[in-house]
Protein backbone atom coordinates (compact mmCIF):
# COMPACT_ATOMS: atom_id res chain seq x y z
CA UNK A 1 0.00 0.00 0.00
CA UNK A 2 1.64 2.80 -1.14
CA UNK A 3 0.74 6.38 1.75
CA UNK A 4 -0.15 9.53 0.48
CA UNK A 5 1.52 12.97 2.13
CA UNK A 6 -0.05 15.27 3.66
CA UNK A 7 -1.19 17.12 0.94
CA UNK A 8 -3.57 14.23 -0.35
CA UNK A 9 -1.31 13.52 -3.26
CA UNK A 10 1.35 10.21 -3.85
CA UNK A 11 5.01 10.21 -2.71
CA UNK A 12 7.92 10.67 -4.07
CA UNK A 13 9.10 6.87 -5.39
CA UNK A 14 11.03 5.00 -2.98
CA UNK A 15 14.78 4.88 -3.74
CA UNK A 16 18.37 4.87 -1.98
CA UNK A 17 19.23 7.43 0.32
CA UNK A 18 21.84 9.96 -0.84
CA UNK A 19 24.09 12.24 0.43
CA UNK A 20 23.66 16.56 0.25
CA UNK A 21 24.06 18.12 -2.54
CA UNK A 22 25.77 15.52 -4.67
CA UNK A 23 23.06 12.67 -4.02
CA UNK A 24 24.31 8.73 -4.66
CA UNK A 25 26.77 10.09 -7.65
CA UNK A 26 29.18 8.47 -5.43
CA UNK A 27 27.97 4.97 -5.59
CA UNK A 28 26.81 4.73 -8.71
CA UNK A 29 28.62 1.84 -11.00
CA UNK A 30 30.06 2.26 -14.62
CA UNK A 31 27.23 -0.78 -16.08
CA UNK A 32 24.15 2.17 -15.08
CA UNK A 33 21.52 -0.45 -16.89
CA UNK A 34 22.82 -3.45 -14.31
CA UNK A 35 22.91 -0.71 -11.07
CA UNK A 36 19.66 0.76 -11.95
CA UNK A 37 18.36 -3.00 -12.33
CA UNK A 38 19.77 -4.14 -9.00
CA UNK A 39 17.82 -1.02 -7.16
CA UNK A 40 14.85 -1.47 -8.76
CA UNK A 41 15.02 -4.98 -7.13
CA UNK A 42 15.36 -3.62 -3.48
CA UNK A 43 13.11 -0.30 -4.06
CA UNK A 44 10.77 -1.74 -6.77
CA UNK A 45 9.69 -0.91 -11.11
CA UNK A 46 9.21 2.61 -9.43
CA UNK A 47 12.15 4.38 -7.77
CA UNK A 48 14.29 7.55 -7.75
CA UNK A 49 17.48 8.69 -7.38
CA UNK A 50 19.37 11.96 -6.96
CA UNK A 51 22.28 12.56 -8.93
CA UNK A 52 23.76 16.18 -8.60
CA UNK A 53 20.76 18.35 -8.59
CA UNK A 54 18.80 16.00 -10.85
CA UNK A 55 16.07 14.10 -9.33
CA UNK A 56 16.06 10.67 -11.60
CA UNK A 57 13.05 8.33 -11.90
CA UNK A 58 13.93 4.77 -13.25
CA UNK A 59 11.10 2.75 -14.76
CA UNK A 60 11.90 -1.14 -14.80
CA UNK A 61 8.50 -2.68 -15.75
CA UNK A 62 6.52 -2.88 -18.76
CA UNK A 63 3.31 -2.55 -16.60
CA UNK A 64 4.86 0.82 -15.17
CA UNK A 65 6.35 2.06 -18.56
CA UNK A 66 2.89 1.68 -20.19
CA UNK A 67 1.80 4.09 -18.11
CA UNK A 68 4.53 6.94 -18.89
CA UNK A 69 4.67 5.60 -23.27
CA UNK A 70 0.71 5.34 -23.56
CA UNK A 71 -1.10 6.08 -21.14
CA UNK A 72 0.08 9.53 -20.46
CA UNK A 73 2.60 9.99 -23.69
CA UNK A 74 1.44 13.51 -24.08
CA UNK A 75 3.11 14.42 -20.67
CA UNK A 76 6.15 12.95 -20.90
CA UNK A 77 6.71 13.74 -24.83
CA UNK A 78 9.62 16.17 -23.91
CA UNK A 79 13.41 14.55 -23.71
CA UNK A 80 15.75 15.83 -20.72
CA UNK A 81 18.38 16.91 -23.37
CA UNK A 82 21.75 17.13 -22.10
CA UNK A 83 24.52 19.52 -23.23
CA UNK A 84 26.52 17.43 -25.64
CA UNK A 85 22.91 16.46 -27.62
CA UNK A 86 22.08 20.26 -27.79
CA UNK A 87 25.85 20.45 -29.32
CA UNK A 88 25.91 17.96 -31.40
CA UNK A 89 22.22 18.88 -33.07
CA UNK A 90 22.18 22.03 -33.63
CA UNK A 91 20.64 23.29 -30.32
CA UNK A 92 18.47 20.35 -29.78
CA UNK A 93 16.38 21.08 -33.04
CA UNK A 94 16.86 17.09 -34.48
CA UNK A 95 13.75 14.87 -34.00
CA UNK A 96 14.88 12.90 -31.23
CA UNK A 97 15.74 15.79 -28.80
CA UNK A 98 13.72 18.46 -29.88
CA UNK A 99 11.12 19.63 -27.50
CA UNK A 100 7.64 18.13 -28.28
CA UNK A 101 6.18 20.96 -30.58
CA UNK A 102 5.83 22.90 -34.14
CA UNK A 103 9.33 21.94 -35.19
CA UNK A 104 9.30 18.46 -33.69
CA UNK A 105 6.09 17.84 -35.56
CA UNK A 106 7.06 19.06 -38.75
CA UNK A 107 10.41 17.42 -38.94
CA UNK A 108 8.79 14.09 -37.73
CA UNK A 109 6.03 14.59 -40.60
CA UNK A 110 8.51 14.69 -43.22
CA UNK A 111 10.80 11.88 -42.09
CA UNK A 112 7.71 9.48 -41.65
CA UNK A 113 6.00 11.26 -44.75
CA UNK A 114 8.25 12.30 -47.48
CA UNK A 115 11.03 10.21 -46.26
CA UNK A 116 10.44 6.54 -44.77
CA UNK A 117 7.09 5.98 -46.59
CA UNK A 118 7.76 2.12 -48.19
CA UNK A 119 6.99 4.40 -51.80
CA UNK A 120 9.94 6.40 -51.46
CA UNK A 121 12.24 3.41 -49.47
CA UNK A 122 11.47 1.16 -52.47
CA UNK A 123 12.39 3.62 -54.60
CA UNK A 124 16.26 3.68 -53.54
CA UNK A 125 16.33 -0.03 -53.36
CA UNK A 126 18.93 -0.25 -56.18
CA UNK A 127 21.50 2.05 -54.04
CA UNK A 128 20.99 -0.36 -51.00
CA UNK A 129 21.37 -3.36 -53.23
CA UNK A 130 24.93 -1.75 -54.64
CA UNK A 131 25.97 -1.01 -51.67
CA UNK A 132 25.51 -4.23 -49.76
CA UNK A 133 26.79 -6.12 -53.05
CA UNK A 134 29.86 -3.96 -52.36
CA UNK A 135 30.08 -5.34 -48.91
CA UNK A 136 29.94 -8.79 -49.40
CA UNK A 137 33.00 -8.22 -52.59
CA UNK A 138 35.06 -6.92 -49.44
CA UNK A 139 34.56 -9.71 -47.35
CA UNK A 140 35.15 -11.86 -49.97
CA UNK A 141 38.71 -10.24 -50.74
CA UNK A 142 39.14 -10.80 -46.62
CA UNK A 143 38.85 -14.66 -46.74
CA UNK A 144 40.47 -16.45 -44.61
CA UNK A 145 41.54 -13.56 -42.42
CA UNK A 146 39.88 -11.58 -39.19
CA UNK A 147 37.67 -9.88 -39.79
CA UNK A 148 36.04 -6.94 -37.69
CA UNK A 149 32.28 -7.52 -37.76
CA UNK A 150 31.20 -4.20 -36.36
CA UNK A 151 33.91 -2.24 -38.76
CA UNK A 152 32.43 -4.01 -41.79
CA UNK A 153 28.90 -3.58 -40.68
CA UNK A 154 29.68 0.43 -39.81
CA UNK A 155 30.76 0.62 -43.24
CA UNK A 156 27.71 -0.96 -45.01
CA UNK A 157 24.82 0.59 -43.02
CA UNK A 158 27.07 4.16 -43.60
CA UNK A 159 26.80 3.69 -47.15
CA UNK A 160 23.52 2.52 -47.06
CA UNK A 161 22.15 5.79 -45.46
CA UNK A 162 24.53 8.45 -46.95
CA UNK A 163 23.79 7.32 -50.77
CA UNK A 164 19.51 6.93 -49.76
CA UNK A 165 20.43 10.45 -48.33
CA UNK A 166 22.43 12.45 -50.71
CA UNK A 167 22.69 9.58 -53.50
CA UNK A 168 25.83 9.92 -55.82
CA UNK A 169 26.35 13.89 -54.94
CA UNK A 170 30.23 13.37 -53.56
CA UNK A 171 32.16 11.35 -56.06
CA UNK A 172 33.53 7.86 -55.34
CA UNK A 173 37.12 9.11 -53.75
CA UNK A 174 34.87 11.88 -51.86
CA UNK A 175 32.89 8.85 -50.32
CA UNK A 176 35.63 6.90 -49.07
CA UNK A 177 37.37 9.44 -47.42
CA UNK A 178 33.90 11.00 -45.65
CA UNK A 179 33.26 7.50 -44.86
CA UNK A 180 36.93 6.92 -43.11
CA UNK A 181 36.12 9.60 -41.30
CA UNK A 182 32.87 9.15 -40.51
CA UNK A 183 33.46 6.54 -38.57
CA UNK A 184 35.71 8.14 -36.27
CA UNK A 185 33.32 11.05 -35.57
CA UNK A 186 30.16 9.07 -35.38
CA UNK A 187 32.07 6.85 -32.48
CA UNK A 188 33.16 9.96 -30.85
CA UNK A 189 29.42 11.45 -31.21
CA UNK A 190 27.76 8.58 -29.33
CA UNK A 191 31.03 8.21 -26.61
CA UNK A 192 30.09 12.18 -25.70
CA UNK A 193 26.37 11.42 -25.67
CA UNK A 194 26.39 8.55 -23.31
CA UNK A 195 29.15 9.89 -21.06
CA UNK A 196 28.25 11.32 -17.32
CA UNK A 197 28.65 15.16 -17.42
CA UNK A 198 28.62 17.02 -14.54
CA UNK A 199 27.21 19.90 -16.28
CA UNK A 200 24.07 17.80 -16.57
CA UNK A 201 24.09 17.01 -13.31
CA UNK A 202 24.71 20.08 -11.57
CA UNK A 203 23.31 23.18 -14.57
CA UNK A 204 24.33 25.93 -12.23
CA UNK A 205 27.95 24.99 -13.60
CA UNK A 206 27.22 24.51 -17.08
CA UNK A 207 28.71 27.13 -18.53
CA UNK A 208 32.27 26.10 -17.51
CA UNK A 209 32.24 22.98 -19.14
CA UNK A 210 34.51 21.22 -16.53
CA UNK A 211 35.31 18.42 -18.60
CA UNK A 212 35.16 19.75 -21.57
CA UNK A 213 32.69 17.32 -22.88
CA UNK A 214 30.52 20.02 -25.28
CA UNK A 215 33.78 21.75 -25.68
CA UNK A 216 34.73 18.29 -27.65
CA UNK A 217 30.87 17.72 -29.50
CA UNK A 218 31.35 21.27 -30.86
CA UNK A 219 34.17 20.37 -32.56
CA UNK A 220 32.46 16.60 -33.88
CA UNK A 221 29.98 19.03 -34.70
CA UNK A 222 31.89 21.15 -37.10
CA UNK A 223 33.39 18.44 -38.80
CA UNK A 224 30.21 17.27 -39.69
CA UNK A 225 28.81 20.95 -40.61
CA UNK A 226 31.43 21.34 -43.06
CA UNK A 227 30.24 17.78 -44.32
CA UNK A 228 26.61 18.46 -44.85
CA UNK A 229 27.40 22.15 -46.07
CA UNK A 230 29.72 20.84 -48.91
CA UNK A 231 27.24 17.88 -49.85
CA UNK A 232 24.73 20.63 -49.73
CA UNK A 233 26.36 22.92 -51.90
CA UNK A 234 27.27 20.41 -54.62
CA UNK A 235 23.81 19.12 -54.34
CA UNK A 236 22.08 22.59 -55.08
CA UNK A 237 25.24 22.98 -57.96
CA UNK A 238 24.54 19.80 -59.38
CA UNK A 239 20.56 20.78 -59.25
CA UNK A 240 20.97 24.17 -60.93
CA UNK A 241 23.12 23.12 -63.65
CA UNK A 242 21.10 19.66 -64.69
CA UNK A 243 17.51 21.10 -63.14
CA UNK A 244 15.81 19.47 -60.51
CA UNK A 245 14.00 16.55 -62.03
CA UNK A 246 12.78 13.61 -60.54
CA UNK A 247 13.85 13.42 -56.75
CA UNK A 248 17.01 11.05 -56.56
CA UNK A 249 17.46 11.24 -53.04
CA UNK A 250 16.45 12.55 -49.47
CA UNK A 251 18.51 15.35 -50.16
CA UNK A 252 17.10 16.19 -53.31
CA UNK A 253 13.67 16.24 -52.11
CA UNK A 254 14.11 17.92 -48.10
CA UNK A 255 15.80 21.31 -50.24
CA UNK A 256 13.56 20.95 -52.71
CA UNK A 257 10.20 21.30 -49.40
CA UNK A 258 12.51 23.93 -48.15
CA UNK A 259 12.34 26.14 -51.19
CA UNK A 260 8.83 25.42 -52.11
CA UNK A 261 7.84 26.01 -48.49
CA UNK A 262 6.07 22.78 -48.42
CA UNK A 263 5.50 22.45 -44.23
CA UNK A 264 3.45 24.62 -42.24
CA UNK A 265 6.33 25.07 -40.31
CA UNK A 266 9.37 26.52 -42.12
CA UNK A 267 12.39 24.38 -42.39
CA UNK A 268 15.45 25.62 -42.24
CA UNK A 269 19.16 24.40 -43.45
CA UNK A 270 19.69 23.52 -39.34
CA UNK A 271 16.68 21.57 -39.38
CA UNK A 272 17.97 20.00 -42.68
CA UNK A 273 21.59 19.04 -41.21
CA UNK A 274 20.41 18.15 -37.87
CA UNK A 275 17.85 15.53 -39.78
CA UNK A 276 20.95 14.31 -41.09
CA UNK A 277 22.79 13.89 -37.61
CA UNK A 278 19.72 11.86 -36.70
CA UNK A 279 20.17 9.56 -39.84
CA UNK A 280 24.20 9.16 -40.05
CA UNK A 281 25.50 9.24 -36.51
CA UNK A 282 22.24 7.53 -35.34
CA UNK A 283 21.11 5.25 -37.79
CA UNK A 284 24.57 3.90 -38.80
CA UNK A 285 25.83 2.93 -34.96
CA UNK A 286 22.70 1.40 -33.51
CA UNK A 287 22.34 -0.29 -37.08
CA UNK A 288 26.05 -2.19 -36.92
CA UNK A 289 25.91 -2.61 -33.04
CA UNK A 290 22.93 -4.90 -33.62
CA UNK A 291 24.17 -6.81 -36.74
CA UNK A 292 27.46 -7.75 -34.44
CA UNK A 293 25.83 -8.82 -31.45
CA UNK A 294 23.78 -10.76 -33.96
CA UNK A 295 26.54 -12.55 -35.22
CA UNK A 296 28.25 -12.95 -32.33
CA UNK A 297 24.95 -15.09 -30.45
CA UNK A 298 25.03 -17.10 -33.24
CA UNK A 299 28.59 -17.96 -33.11
CA UNK A 300 27.39 -18.97 -29.67
CA UNK A 301 24.77 -21.08 -30.52
CA UNK A 302 26.29 -22.39 -33.67
CA UNK A 303 22.63 -24.73 -33.95
CA UNK A 304 20.77 -21.15 -34.40
CA UNK A 305 23.28 -20.23 -36.78
CA UNK A 306 22.74 -23.16 -39.14
CA UNK A 307 18.71 -22.68 -39.00
CA UNK A 308 19.02 -19.56 -39.81
CA UNK A 309 21.23 -20.41 -43.13
CA UNK A 310 19.40 -22.77 -43.70
CA UNK A 311 16.08 -20.57 -43.75
CA UNK A 312 18.41 -18.60 -45.99
CA UNK A 313 19.06 -21.52 -48.51
CA UNK A 314 15.42 -22.56 -48.70
CA UNK A 315 14.22 -19.18 -49.62
CA UNK A 316 17.45 -17.39 -51.84
CA UNK A 317 19.51 -20.32 -53.04
CA UNK A 318 23.23 -21.20 -53.17
CA UNK A 319 23.40 -19.70 -56.61
CA UNK A 320 21.83 -16.02 -55.63
CA UNK A 321 22.59 -13.31 -53.57
CA UNK A 322 20.18 -11.59 -51.24
CA UNK A 323 17.23 -9.35 -51.98
CA UNK A 324 15.20 -7.32 -50.44
CA UNK A 325 12.39 -9.24 -51.63
CA UNK A 326 13.61 -12.08 -50.06
CA UNK A 327 13.22 -11.16 -46.25
CA UNK A 328 9.75 -10.98 -45.91
CA UNK A 329 9.90 -14.84 -45.60
CA UNK A 330 13.03 -15.16 -43.70
CA UNK A 331 10.84 -15.41 -40.60
CA UNK A 332 13.30 -17.03 -38.77
CA UNK A 333 16.18 -14.32 -39.50
CA UNK A 334 13.72 -12.55 -37.80
CA UNK A 335 13.18 -14.05 -34.56
CA UNK A 336 17.04 -14.22 -34.45
CA UNK A 337 17.37 -10.06 -34.85
CA UNK A 338 13.71 -9.61 -32.79
CA UNK A 339 15.35 -11.78 -29.93
CA UNK A 340 18.92 -9.80 -30.41
CA UNK A 341 17.47 -6.47 -29.89
CA UNK A 342 15.60 -8.36 -26.86
CA UNK A 343 18.79 -9.25 -25.04
CA UNK A 344 20.54 -6.52 -26.42
CA UNK A 345 18.62 -3.40 -26.88
CA UNK A 346 20.89 -0.65 -28.45
CA UNK A 347 20.06 2.02 -26.56
CA UNK A 348 19.40 0.80 -22.89
CA UNK A 349 17.42 4.07 -20.89
CA UNK A 350 16.00 5.07 -25.26
CA UNK A 351 15.98 8.49 -24.59
CA UNK A 352 15.45 10.25 -20.92
CA UNK A 353 11.81 12.64 -20.80
CA UNK A 354 11.15 15.15 -18.44
CA UNK A 355 7.14 15.53 -17.58
CA UNK A 356 5.66 19.00 -18.50
CA UNK A 357 3.89 18.46 -15.31
CA UNK A 358 3.66 16.65 -12.33
CA UNK A 359 2.10 13.12 -12.83
CA UNK A 360 1.55 9.97 -10.82
CA UNK A 361 3.01 6.76 -12.09
CA UNK A 362 2.54 3.49 -10.37
CA UNK A 363 1.29 5.19 -7.69
CA UNK A 364 3.84 7.37 -7.12
CA UNK A 365 4.99 11.20 -8.19
CA UNK A 366 6.45 12.01 -10.84
CA UNK A 367 7.66 16.07 -10.42
CA UNK A 368 7.65 18.16 -13.40
CA UNK A 369 11.42 18.28 -15.03
CA UNK A 370 12.50 15.32 -13.91
CA UNK A 371 14.55 13.18 -15.97
CA UNK A 372 12.64 9.61 -16.36
CA UNK A 373 15.02 6.89 -17.52
CA UNK A 374 12.66 3.75 -19.16
CA UNK A 375 15.29 0.35 -18.07
CA UNK A 376 14.65 -1.10 -21.76
CA UNK A 377 17.38 -3.73 -20.67
CA UNK A 378 15.50 -4.77 -17.59
CA UNK A 379 12.13 -4.90 -18.80
CA UNK A 380 13.52 -7.02 -21.76
CA UNK A 381 15.04 -9.11 -19.24
CA UNK A 382 11.82 -9.21 -16.83
CA UNK A 383 11.35 -12.81 -15.48
CA UNK A 384 7.67 -11.70 -15.64
CA UNK A 385 7.13 -10.89 -19.16
CA UNK A 386 9.73 -13.45 -20.38
CA UNK A 387 10.45 -17.23 -19.77
CA UNK A 388 14.24 -18.22 -19.40
CA UNK A 389 14.93 -14.26 -20.26
CA UNK A 390 18.32 -14.71 -20.01
CA UNK A 391 18.79 -16.95 -22.99
CA UNK A 392 19.17 -16.20 -26.33
CA UNK A 393 16.21 -18.23 -27.77
CA UNK A 394 14.77 -16.73 -31.46
CA UNK A 395 12.10 -19.51 -30.93
CA UNK A 396 10.17 -17.29 -28.51
CA UNK A 397 9.35 -15.02 -31.64
CA UNK A 398 9.56 -17.70 -34.20
CA UNK A 399 7.19 -19.98 -32.82
CA UNK A 400 4.93 -16.78 -30.78
CA UNK A 401 1.07 -16.51 -31.75
CA UNK A 402 1.80 -12.91 -30.87
CA UNK A 403 2.04 -10.65 -33.30
CA UNK A 404 5.37 -8.87 -32.24
CA UNK A 405 6.97 -5.43 -34.13
CA UNK A 406 8.62 -3.19 -33.91
CA UNK A 407 5.87 -0.34 -33.23
CA UNK A 408 6.31 -0.44 -29.54
CA UNK A 409 2.70 -1.42 -28.92
CA UNK A 410 3.39 -3.92 -26.94
CA UNK A 411 5.47 -2.48 -24.18
CA UNK A 412 7.65 -6.33 -23.00
CA UNK A 413 9.46 -5.62 -26.45
CA UNK A 414 10.57 -1.82 -27.02
CA UNK A 415 13.88 -1.66 -28.38
CA UNK A 416 12.71 1.56 -30.49
CA UNK A 417 10.94 2.86 -27.84
CA UNK A 418 7.00 3.76 -28.10
CA UNK A 419 4.25 6.18 -28.80
CA UNK A 420 4.94 9.62 -30.40
CA UNK A 421 8.09 9.67 -29.92
CA UNK A 422 9.01 6.20 -30.95
CA UNK A 423 12.38 6.08 -33.44
CA UNK A 424 11.48 7.52 -36.80
CA UNK A 425 13.90 5.22 -39.02
CA UNK A 426 12.13 2.00 -38.01
CA UNK A 427 11.02 1.51 -41.38
CA UNK A 428 14.78 1.80 -42.67
CA UNK A 429 16.26 0.04 -39.70
CA UNK A 430 14.48 -3.04 -40.70
CA UNK A 431 15.33 -3.15 -44.04
CA UNK A 432 18.77 -2.24 -43.21
CA UNK A 433 18.98 -4.61 -40.49
CA UNK A 434 18.06 -7.86 -42.63
CA UNK A 435 19.50 -7.48 -45.54
CA UNK A 436 22.82 -6.75 -44.43
CA UNK A 437 22.67 -10.15 -41.82
CA UNK A 438 21.41 -12.02 -44.14
CA UNK A 439 24.05 -11.31 -46.67
CA UNK A 440 26.97 -12.18 -44.93
CA UNK A 441 25.46 -14.77 -43.29
CA UNK A 442 24.46 -16.36 -46.95
CA UNK A 443 27.37 -15.40 -48.46
CA UNK A 444 29.67 -16.54 -45.55
CA UNK A 445 30.10 -19.79 -43.43
CA UNK A 446 32.14 -18.09 -40.04
CA UNK A 447 34.78 -19.18 -37.25
CA UNK A 448 36.55 -17.99 -34.63
CA UNK A 449 40.92 -17.95 -35.13
CA UNK A 450 42.17 -20.83 -32.96
CA UNK A 451 42.69 -19.93 -29.28
CA UNK A 452 40.03 -17.07 -29.84
CA UNK A 453 37.24 -17.05 -26.72
CA UNK A 454 33.64 -15.40 -27.73
CA UNK A 455 33.01 -12.81 -24.98
CA UNK A 456 29.51 -11.55 -24.72
CA UNK A 457 30.20 -8.88 -22.38
CA UNK A 458 28.58 -5.59 -22.91
CA UNK A 459 30.10 -1.72 -22.25
CA UNK A 460 27.50 0.48 -21.32
CA UNK A 461 27.50 4.20 -23.02
CA UNK A 462 24.23 5.79 -24.99
CA UNK A 463 24.71 2.98 -27.08
CA UNK A 464 25.21 -0.82 -25.43
CA UNK A 465 28.05 -1.89 -27.85
CA UNK A 466 30.12 -4.90 -27.21
CA UNK A 467 33.32 -4.57 -24.62
CA UNK A 468 35.98 -6.78 -27.13
CA UNK A 469 34.86 -6.03 -30.40
CA UNK A 470 33.33 -9.35 -32.87
CA UNK A 471 36.33 -10.79 -35.31
CA UNK A 472 35.41 -13.50 -37.20
CA UNK A 473 37.18 -15.49 -40.24
CA UNK A 474 34.66 -15.39 -43.10
CA UNK A 475 34.77 -18.26 -45.38
CA UNK A 476 32.69 -18.15 -49.34
CA UNK A 477 29.96 -20.37 -49.38
CA UNK A 478 28.16 -19.83 -52.71
CA UNK A 479 28.04 -22.06 -55.66
CA UNK A 480 28.74 -18.92 -57.98
CA UNK A 481 31.78 -17.35 -56.97
CA UNK A 482 30.82 -14.73 -59.73
CA UNK A 483 28.51 -13.64 -57.25
CA UNK A 484 30.89 -12.04 -55.35
CA UNK A 485 32.77 -10.21 -57.86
Amino acid sequence: MVKRSRNGAPPLPPGPRGLPLIGSLPFVEPDLHRYFAKLAMIYGPVMKIQLGSKLCVVLSSPKVAKQVLKDHDAIFANRDVSAAAIALTYGGIDIGFSPYGSDWRMMRKVCSQEMMNSTVLDSYYALRRREVHQTVHYVRTQAGKPVNISDVAFGASLNVVTSMIWGDTLDAEDRRSVGHEFRRVACEAMDLLGKSNVSDLFPIISRFDVQGVVGHMKRVSSWLDRIFDSVIDQRMKMDREEGEGKSKDFLQLVLRLQKEGGTKTPMTMNHIKAMFVDLVVGGTDTTSTTIEWAMAEMMQNPEIMRKAQQELEQVVGMDDMVEESHVPKLRYLDAVIKETLRLHPPVVFLVPRSPSQQCTIGGYTVPKGARVFINTWAIHRNPEAWDNPLEFCPERFYKSTSKWDYNGNDVRFIPFGSGRRICAGIPMAERMLTHVLASLLHSFDWRLAEGTKLDLSDKFGLILKKEIPFVAIPTPRLSNLELYS
